[in-house]
């Protein structure tokens, strides 16, 4: 019973001793760090800019999203017309296909599966050319916007900048005076705003 007691003894002064020594190390490091930190003391080290906010609200997003549409736009109407051409041709061969001699036939079909294997070609090389293009302006948009927030959280003495979003929702709850989604719309517009001139 007393080798218990005293274990018992030795873990409560180890644990005394220990908070004794954190503590103590915790009021040194904030001394020195005061004189180190950002002018503002209160300030958080950790704040957050809601991603579907900034993408609806940056100048630079609205114009990548206009060029993406129109792109998209100009492809499927090209592809719409050149499909509409490819359907007349078939309605024309359906039309005279039992006036015509059958070796003729043969080539007219021949010819249409080749026009239609083309078509569905230019489809797939359409639809990935978009993609690229989408691909490529999602990097410089991401780009852009991580280059500022680095720069962004230097200025301000954040350590981090986290991203919110209700489509990816890895951050849950986030207090709204750690939003700083206003004041990096405001200053990205600016930017891009001077990068337009």
């Amino acid at each position: 019973m007393k080798t218990t007691a005293s274990f018992f003894t030795k873990i409560t002064l180890g644990l005394l001793i220990a908070g004794t020594i954190a503590a103590c190390n915790k009021s040194k490091p904030a001394e020195t760090t005061t004189a180190a930190a950002p002018p503002s003391s209160e300030k958080e080290a950790i704040v957050y800019v809601n991603s579907d906010t900034l993408l609806s609200k940056y100048d630079y997003a609205k114009d990548m999203g206009k060029r993406l549409e129109t792109k998209g736009k100009s492809a499927q109407g090209d592809l719409a017309s050149r499909g509409q051409a490819f359907q007349r041709e078939v309605a024309d061969y359906q039309k005279n296909q039992a006036t015509m001699a059958a070796d003729q036939r043969q080539k007219t079909e021949q010819r249409l599966q080749r026009e239609q294997q083309e078509l569905q070609t230019y489809q797939q090389n359409a639809s990935a050319d978009f993609q690229n293009s989408q691909a490529t302006e999602n990097s410089k948009l991401y780009d852009k916007i991580a280059d500022f927030a680095k720069s962004y959280a230097k200025e301000k003495g954040y350590k981090m900048v986290l991203t919110y979003s209700k489509a990816n929702p890895t951050v849950l709850y986030g207090d709204p005076a750690l939003d700083v989604t206003a004041d990096v719309v405001k200053k990205l517009n600016d930017a891009y705003a001077k990068e337009k001139k």
